[in-house]
Formats: C-alpha cells, sequence, structure tokens
C-alpha cells in the first residue's frame, strides 16, 4: 500500500537540531525590492502573478523621499519601492543592481533582542532598533546586513494591528486579478563570488544560529560546461531557508558569474514561492504571461518512473499534463516535489522565481539539477553570456 503524502507544512516546532535558534525566527515578514518604477512593478506582479494591493506609503501619506507599494498573497508580501528624488541612495542600489531585492525581513518576537544577539556575534549594523507606531499599535524594527548589500530587516509586530506597517495606509483598487494559489516563501537563494559561499554559511551558522542542512558540490551540480556548488542554511523550524551559491570552474560562464557579472556583486537570485496545486499555479501564470525556462527534453520524463521508484505510486499528479507544462519532479526518502522556474523578471538576468510544490519532500531537487542548469544554459546562449 502506496504511503499517503501531504503537501508541507514548516510549523513552529524544531526540525533541524544543529540550529542554536538564539533569535528565534517566526517566519518571512515582507520581501522589499528596490525598482526603478514601483507603480508599474506592482501592476505587472498583481497582473501576472496574482498579488493584491494591501498598502501604500508615498507623497500622499506624508514620504518625500519614495513610493512603496505593498503587494499580498496569502502569507507573502512583496514591497516594491522606487526613489522620488535624485539624491536619494536608492537610486546608488539600482544604478548598480538594477531592480532586485534588498530586504528580505523576518518576523520575529523580539527585534531588539535580535538585534543585540547577533551584532555582539560579528553582525554588520543596518538599522538600530527603532519604535514605529500610529493609531494602530507600535512595531519595532532593526537590521543588520548580509551579503552584498542586502539586508535583513527583524520585524516585531506584536503590538500592532495595522495593515502593514506605520507610515503605510490601505492601498483600496478597483484592480484586484484573481490569485495564482500562491502560499508562502519556501526559500530565498543567495549567489554569493568565488570562495566565499563557506564564509557566508560559517556567517549564518555563528550569527543567525543557523544550521547548514544540505550542501551540493561542483561534481553534483555540473553540465559540459559549468558548475556550482551549493549549500543550505536553514533556521530550527525550518520556515526561513537561504541556500547559498558560488560559482565553480567550469568550461564556460556559469549562471552564478553571469548573475554577479551583471548585479554587480552578491544577491538574492531567486525567491521559491509554494503552491498547493502546481499545476493550476502554472498553468494560470503562463495564461497571464509569464515565461518560463524552456522545457526538458521528453527523455527526462520518460525517466521519472524509474527515478521515482516507490514515490511513483504516492503521485496525484498527471504526468502528460506535468511535461505539457514543463515541470520538474525529484524525491526524496520523505516524498516527492515539483518544481519550476520563470525566466529573469527585469532585464538584467538576474532575479527569478521558483515555484515549488512538495508533497512529503523536504530537498531541493537535486535530481533535477542538470536538466535545470542545461535549460538556463541555452538562455545563457541566447544572451551571448555563456
Amino acid at each position: 500500500m502506496s504511503k499517503e503524502v501531504k503537501s508541507v507544512e514548516y510549523g513552529l516546532e524544531k526540525i533541524f537540531e544543529g540550529a542554536q535558534d538564539f533569535l528565534p525566527l517566526l517566519g518571512t515578514d515582507y520581501v522589499e525590492f528596490y525598482v526603478g518604477n514601483a507603480k508599474q512593478a506592482a501592476h505587472y506582479y498583481k497582473t501576472t502573478f496574482g498579488y493584491q494591493s494591501l498598502a501604500y506609503a508615498g507623497l500622499e501619506t506624508g514620504v518625500r523621499d519614495r513610493a512603496s507599494y505593498v503587494l499580498k498573497q496569502d502569507k507573502i508580501r512583496l514591497v516594491f519601492t522606487t526613489p522620488l528624488t535624485a539624491d536619494s541612495p536608492i537610486n546608488d542600489h539600482l544604478r548598480k543592481h538594477g531592480d532586485g531585492v534588498k530586504v528580505a525581513a523576518l518576523w520575529v518576537e523580539d527585534a531588539t533582542s535580535s538585534y543585540n544577539e547577533t551584532i555582539k556575534r560579528g553582525a554588520r549594523s543596518f538599522m538600530e532598533p527603532t519604535t514605529e507606531s500610529d493609531e494602530f499599535g507600535e512595531v519595532v524594527r532593526s537590521g543588520i546586513y548580509t551579503y552584498g548589500e542586502t539586508v535583513h530587516i527583524f520585524v516585531e509586530r506584536k503590538n500592532y494591528n495595522g495593515i502593514f506597517l506605520p507610515g503605510y495606509k490601505e492601498w483600496k483598487s478597483d484592480y484586484n486579478p484573481a490569485p495564482v494559489g500562491l502560499k508562502y516563501i519556501d526559500h530565498m537563494v543567495g549567489n554569493v563570488g568565488w570562495n566565499e559561499m563557506n564564509t557566508w554559511v560559517k556567517w549564518y551558522e555563528d550569527v543567525m544560529g543557523f544550521v547548514n542542512f544540505l550542501s551540493f558540490d561542483d561534481k553534483q551540480i555540473t553540465t559540459e560546461y559549468s558548475a556550482l556548488m551549493s549549500k543550505v542554511m536553514s533556521n530550527g523550524n525550518g520556515r526561513i531557508k537561504f541556500p547559498i551559491n558560488e560559482p565553480a570552474e567550469g568550461k564556460k560562464k556559469s549562471q552564478i558569474e553571469e548573475y554577479l557579472d551583471f548585479y554587480g556583486g552578491p544577491g538574492i537570485q531567486h525567491i521559491a514561492i509554494a503552491t498547493d496545486d502546481i499545476i493550476t499555479t502554472v498553468a494560470e501564470l503562463r495564461k497571464r504571461g509569464i515565461e518560463f525556462l524552456s522545457a526538458p527534453p521528453h527523455a527526462y520524463y520518460e525517466a521519472i518512473p524509474a527515478r521515482l521508484g516507490v514515490h511513483m505510486d504516492m503521485m496525484k499528479e498527471d504526468l502528460t499534463k506535468i511535461e505539457e507544462l514543463a515541470i520538474m519532479v525529484d524525491a526524496d526518502e520523505e516524498g516527492y516535489l515539483l518544481q519550476i522556474f520563470t525566466k529573469p523578471q527585469q532585464d538584467r538576468p538576474t532575479l527569478f522565481f521558483e515555484i515549488i510544490q512538495r508533497m512529503g519532500a523536504k530537498g531541493f531537487g537535486a535530481g533535477n539539477f542538470k536538466a535545470l542548469f542545461e535549460s538556463i544554459e541555452r538562455e545563457q546562449e541566447l544572451r551571448g553570456t555563456l
């Protein structure tokens, strides 16, 4: 009799014993992108990915130097921020990196303690603990730098019941495309420079109390032309997972090197978002104009039953439909997962998204690495960056 598998839900209980968990982290609070035009970016993410209008800060709310639009879908909050003045430091970020993730904000019980604990362990300060308040209560935020110019902001909102944060007002819109079934952020992947991966693995262990629970070397992540190495960092409850990639020697330029060239240094390469029904989600995203990486060859799909072995009995999805939508499949000892990757979501070949459905599996699709990277290399060849 086949084992019943369900979508993975990460609770607050500890599942990775090696994590020190001195913060502790409750989940991702929001992800903030610095973009050239926040109004248009917000419209794009509403239209294509099915996010809903949530909150706004800008000239109309008394903010003079920037405009921020906040979108929501289930547990995901995305913030798109653009500078309003020529002397805004956000312009420096945009000039160097293009559109990209500036802040991966983390929801905590105590933002002051989180700041003190990480600073005393060697973190570089971005923002000292600051209390922000309005008629809905108060929020305490603090922040530290991670790789490159990327920032973790700790958000304590236990004494707040407003729409998002003080300084933001509810954004009501007549334009509300239906959601596509995106649930929460599963993981966020950072690309760092040559020989920097272990430095940042140690940083997440020492400064944030994370544990390295999976590692992949250049023998596992390799194609005919390029290679990379990756280590997955997680907090104790598994809600916050940060794989870290670095380039490895290959015949040609890897996707990590391409990212570092165009982003101008380390940063967040992709955000993986969970769904409970990847077939419906991906079909809807395609209908709305989202472009995904090219499909693996037919032989990849023919090999799935043999590759999944006993997990094939648990699989509820139709393989024909999976192939039609170019979704990839992998398994570990706990179950299987389905995943697919978009093309970059801005003109520079930097940030992209992954859609993932975990049916018991806690892995990262190691069995798909070769097919995935060959697909990325086909795109690199078109761009002349391989």
